[in-house]
Order: structure tokens, then sequence, then C-alpha cells
């Protein structure tokens, strides 16, 4: 059989530079480095992990070519003065090591500089730019998370439009971090000339309102452009490979940057010397959403399209990111319309994807679920982390060896935190039992794939995982001392979630009200026989009993669809609880077209979801359904849901159907009947110790397995 991504394992090249594929490390801004702008052990680790899983090309993310001005978070490298070099050498002689080529990107922050806001530092621009009016979803964001947030400090803003000296410093700057690059020793350096930064700001005609020589015409605003890569090249020789990432073009930007202007850009950098052009995109954040159509887009393939214009109206290799499906990525490398793939969230999630696509062995990557816990991160001022990889950020001091003694662990529960212990002890070296007391792995992450489908390729993984040779998996199994005394395990990890037990609210008992925890063992079939006897219509029953909808398949793919056949919920729903469970939901619902309300008994919606998937799932469920804040349900009735509002004011909701997606809480029922019945050491993990959903019960199942 072919192999599907034979064509991403070609040699690549770029100038003078020979890749080993067209895998690329995208850059991203890890936030990794010290107070000092210096490379940490942390930052070589990072980047050396996705060396060794087997990319070709690791591009680093923005360094400051100013720092610490123009920079736009707290911990971001510097290449503004030699003592810098040092550093940067060791991340690159650590991805040589590993086979992988290396750049860098240079880069001044220019409006965007957040933390130059924060310190009271001016924010260097071409000219002022427009009052930006925060998006509705920032109302989002708790007051916690705000004492934190990128930029804000007890300074004004503070911006110096850039003078002719000024612009000539710039542009000595750059030339000058570019030859801090060559002499760390780094493969190509890439000159960061898009996402609202100092130069893409010139590059903006909605941005640029100079009517000097550098703005008005095109000619003006691409002049800032042209001296800084003439003086790169100059400074840097013919020989060595630079190249630029350019925006496609503004989105929600009304005389912005346009595609046909952004292809005009690539040409002007061809005659100017580059050796390739990578391809991003840009929205200007007016809602929620924006931020998720660019640059870190949720939308499959985002970018691809705008590449292959790239690919037409230059000679040079094209570089893109944007949520690549490898399939669609080794076609389009296989049909000339990119060069190289560069991945982003998927190296986070798994270092080692190139590695396990070049095997072709995909059902072993362990994928990004787009949850954008990783870039939330920045906007609160700390590092970047991966939701499914706990080890992200963390490679230098978490280790994944081998036991010095192997031992056999009971796993108690099959839900994430379990599957993940039993994952990474297996791997260790330990012989593991899990027991799961249903029919099914996944438990909470199996109901949590229906409502947010990209939840299902996590379980997918971590249910793969499970037919590793020292994993004795044990489904319709319940712990008891019978079963303790005949495994005789060394230690147990108790991963049993945590309850949701229906709040006392009045009418709450009512047939047509559910609790989350009911809906849940309904389609995921836990116990879900004592559900349907008590909650479904003698037909549902009917159709239960005979397989339908729920027990027809094990695939969460092929439940999202029948889902949209058949759901035991009424036309109108009420969700009571606007946490992530509650706004997730919500989003399922509206798409199997419910008109739904989430009343949210406080005042900052989905504080459980990252920033950034906040954000756009509270604007989706705005859009197309009701969300209602500081709303106390006081009792349910059979047509309807009563509550009052901030003011105190009764308001009532028309409900076919009512779902209490709140009353969550810890269960440490089974960790304490199991601790009663033996003296094994016993560990709680997941949900049935802290909520953390599924970042948390991954981490906190992967943290145990490595402590044993």
């Amino acid at each position: 059989m072919t192999h599907p991504y034979a064509s991403l394992f070609q040699p690549g090249r770029i100038g003078t530079m020979q890749v080993r594929n067209r895998i690329a490390m995208a850059p991203m801004g890890e936030n990794y480095g010290g107070t000092d702008g210096m490379c940490t052990e942390r930052t070589q680790a990072y980047y050396e992990e996705r060396a060794a899983g087997g990319t070709g090309l690791i591009i680093m993310g923005t360094a400051s070519i100013a720092w610490p001005a123009g920079t736009s978070e707290p911990y971001q490298l510097g290449v503004s003065k030699d003592e810098f070099i040092p550093g940067l050498a060791e991340v690159v002689r650590r991805a040589h090591a590993h086979g992988a080529k290396i750049a860098i990107q240079i880069n001044h922050s220019g409006k965007v500089a957040a933390n130059d806001r924060s310190q009271g530092r001016e924010m260097w621009v071409p000219s002022l730019p427009p009052e930006v009016v925060p998006h509705e979803s920032m109302r989002t964001i708790t007051p916690k998370e705000f004492s934190t947030f990128v930029g804000v400090g007890p300074y004004p803003d503070r911006y110096r439009v850039l003078g002719h000296a000024d612009i000539r410093q710039a542009v000595q700057w750059f030339g000058d971090a570019a030859v801090r690059v060559q002499k760390a020793g780094f493969d190509a350096v890439e000159v960061h000339c898009a996402h609202n930064y100092l130069i893409a700001g010139f590059l903006s005609p909605y941005f640029n309102q100079r009517t000097d020589e550098y703005g008005g015409s095109y000619e003006n605003r691409t002049r800032f452009l042209r001296e800084v890569l003439t003086e790169v090249r100059q400074r840097v020789g013919p020989d060595f490979p630079v190249w630029v990432r350019l925006d496609s073009q503004e989105m929600h930007t009304p005389g912005g940057i346009t595609l046909q202007e952004a292809l005009q850009t690539a040409r002007l950098c061809e005659q100017l010397g580059v050796n390739a052009i990578s391809v991003s995109a840009y929205a200007r954040l007016t809602t929620g959403s924006a931020f998720t159509d660019a640059p870190i887009p949720q939308q499959c393939n985002a970018f691809l399209d705008y590449a292959g214009e790239f690919k037409k109206a230059v000679s040079l290799p094209i570089i893109v990111a944007g949520r690549l499906d490898f399939q669609e990525a080794a076609k389009a490398v296989a049909e000339g319309q990119i060069d190289f793939a560069a991945l982003g969230r998927p190296l986070l999630a798994d270092p080692a994807v190139a590695a396990k696509l070049e095997r072709n062995a995909p059902q072993e990557l362990r994928p990004c679920i787009y949850c954008y816990v990783c870039v939330s991160e920045i906007f609160v001022n700390r590092g970047v982390k991966c939701a499914v990889n706990a080890r992200t950020g963390h490679e230098f001091e978490m280790p994944v060896v081998m036991a010095e003694k192997p031992r056999h662990l009971l796993v108690v529960g099959g839900g994430p935190a379990g599957m993940e212990a039993a994952r990474v002890a297996a791997e260790r070296g330990h012989r593991v039992t899990l027991a799961e007391r249903s029919d099914r792995l996944g438990g909470t992450l199996f109901f949590a794939a229906l409502a947010y489908p990209e939840n299902g390729r996590l379980l997918d993984y971590l249910v793969g995982q499970m037919q590793h040779p020292r994993i004795d998996v044990r489904l319709n199994t319940t712990v008891d001392r019978v079963l303790l005394e005949a495994l005789q395990p060394d230690e147990i990890l108790v991963a049993t979630g945590a309850r949701r037990s229906a709040p006392a609210i009045p009418g709450a008992e009512q047939d047509h009200v559910w609790s989350g925890d009911e809906l849940r063992r309904l389609m995921t079939g836990d116990r879900a026989d004592e559900i349907a006897r008590t909650k479904l219509s003698l037909a549902e029953r009917a159709m239960f009993k005979a397989g339908g909808m729920l027990r027809v398949t094990d695939s969460t793919s092929a439940i999202q669809s029948l889902s949209k056949l058949w759901m035991p919920l009424g036309k109108r729903v009420v969700i009571v609880g606007g946490g992530l469970v509650g706004l997730e939901l919500a989003e399922f619902l509206l798409d199997r077209g419910r008109q739904v309300t989430v009343l949210e008994p406080g005042s900052h919606p989905g504080s459980e979801l990252s920033i950034v998937r906040r954000w756009r799932v509270v604007e989706a469920v705005k859009a197309h359904g009701q969300l209602k804040l500081n709303a106390q349900v006081q009792r349910i009735e059979r047509k309807e849901v009563v509550w009052t509002d901030k003011a105190g004011q009764e308001q009532r909701t028309p409900a076919d159907s009512v779902v209490l997606a709140i009353g969550a809480e810890p269960d440490a029922s089974v960790a304490d009947a199991l601790q009663q019945l033996t003296r094994v050491p016993l560990r709680r993990l997941g949900d049935c110790a802290d909520l953390g959903y599924i970042e948390g019960a991954v981490h906190s199942g992967h943290h145990a397995a490595l402590a044993l």
C-alpha cells in the first residue's frame, strides 16, 4: 500500500539549507525564557524534544531585537546583545544532535508589545493605532485572570510614533540580530513581518496612517520592510538562508492587507533576495472568535489555499501552518502546492509527530484537541502548556524512564486519568490491571467527545494505548475484596471521576429534568438501563432496548451523527450552569436544532474553559441561543424554569427539557471504600481527587505514573 505521508519525508531545500523532511515546527511564543531573556534549560529541552521526534526544521518563536523592549511576553527570548548567543547556541547544538535544522524568528512586537505596556515602556508604532474596543467575550475574564492578564499594568498606554532616526535604529537592530543568529550557529533566520507586529504595522493600510515616505502608497508602506531585508541580507551575506513570515490577509480589518497585496509583497521579498515565504494570517480581535480565525485557527487547513496562491506568485519554497490535516498536507506537498508543512499545536501534544507519520502509524499520535489551553496561558503571562501532554514545557524535569523495580498496579476507572496512568506506567515497565465498571473505556471523556468532537480523537488514542502487552483491561468489573485478593496489586490508583448530584432545586425530580450524570450515563451506556426506565418513553425505551442510537456503536463520531436524528431532549432546552460542561453541551444542542438557554448563577461563564476557547464558545451560544448571567433558579415547572435576575426580578423561560450542569464535586467514595479493604498504598487521580476536567485528569494520571 502506498505510504500516505511519503511526500512529507522527501528532503527539502531552502536556499543553501538542506532539510531531511518537509515537516517544520511552526514558530510559537512559548514564554519559557528567563526574566533576563536568556534561553533556559526549560527552553533548550523543549526544542530538543521536538528535534528528537524527527521534525526536519525547527523554527523557534519570536525573539526580540530590542529586548526588553519590543516584547509581547514577560519571558520572551532576546537576541539584542551578544550575551544571548551562548544560550541560543546550546539550543542549536541540541537540535543538530538529532539531525534537525533550526531557525529563529527575529521581531519587534510594535503596537502589540504587551510587556512594554505593562512595564510602562513606549510601544513603537508607525502611527497612532485606532482605539481598540474590547470584544464582548472579554467580559468572561475572571478577576483572578485579569490580575495577571497580558499587558495589564498600572501605567497608561504610551506610544512612540517612529521618527526617521527610530526607523534607522530599528533597521540596524534587525541586522544586528540576524548576525547574532548566524553567530549562534542557526541554519537560517525568519524575519517576522506578520501578526500585527512592527513590520506588519507598516505594511497594513489600516494601521499605517503616516503621511511621509513610510505611509500612504504601497511603495511607501513597504519601504521599512525593504530597508530591513536589505540590511539583513547585507549583514549575513548571500548564502545564509533568510525568509519572511507574511499575512495572507488581515481578517475583520476593513481596508487591511488583502491577499492580492500580500502576493505583491511576496514578489517584492523574492526580488530582495529572501529564500522562502512563510504564509500566515491575522485577524483584528473584534469578536471572541476572531483569534480562532487567525493566527491560530479552529478551521482545518485554514491557510492552505492561501499558500497555493503564494506558490503561484513566486518561485520560492512555501511554508504554511494553520491546523494542517496531515494527509492534506502530504497531498499539498506532493502536488507542489506547498513545500513545508509547519505544525504548531500538534507538536505540543506529541513531539514525535514526524517519527510516527514516517512509519505510517498515525494511530500512535497523541492528538491535539484544539482546546486552546496552550496559547491561553500566554494571555495570563505563563509559559505554554498542553492539556493532553503533561510534559510540554517540563521535558527537562519529567523524563519518562524505566522503573528500577517494576510493580503490579491496579488502576480503578477507565477514564482519561486512569488510561493515562496505565499508559505511562506500562511504558515504564510496570504491569497494569485496569478495572472499569462499565462496558466501555472513556468515562466522562466519551460524553465530552459527543459535546466537542475533537475530544473523540483523544479518546481513540487512549483506548488504543490500552492494547499494550503490559496492560490487562477488565470491563464490567467492580473492584471488591475478592478481586483484590486475586490480583495482589502492589499499589492502587483510583480514577473513578466526579460526582454530579442534582442540586436542591424544587422540581428537579421531574422526568424532564436531567442531571449531568444521568445524561452522561444514558449517552455512554454506563448502567444506562436504570436511566432509560425512569427517563424515556415506551417508544424511546423500545429503541434503546433494540440497540438504537445508544448501543449501536462505540464510535463517538457515529453517535455524533445519530444524535442529530434523536436525542432524549425536547425542542426547548434550559441548561442550568454555564461552566465548561454547560457551555459545551449548549454548543452541541444548538448544532442539533434545539432552542437553548443557559442560566449561569455567576458573573463569569466558562471559567474552566481555556480563555481563547471560552471566547469562541460564549460567542456561539450568545449568537444562536441565550446566555443569562447572575441567574438564580428558583424552581422548575413542567413547561418552564423560574429564575431571578441580578436585580432580583422573577423571569420565566419555556423549557421542554432541563439539564442540570452544576453540582460536580470530587467523589472519593470508591477510594475510601477500597482503603477499608486493603493496606495496599492507594492514590487518588483525576476528578475523584480534584476537579480538573480533561487537562487535570490527563496530567494527574501522568504525574502519578511517573512518581511510582
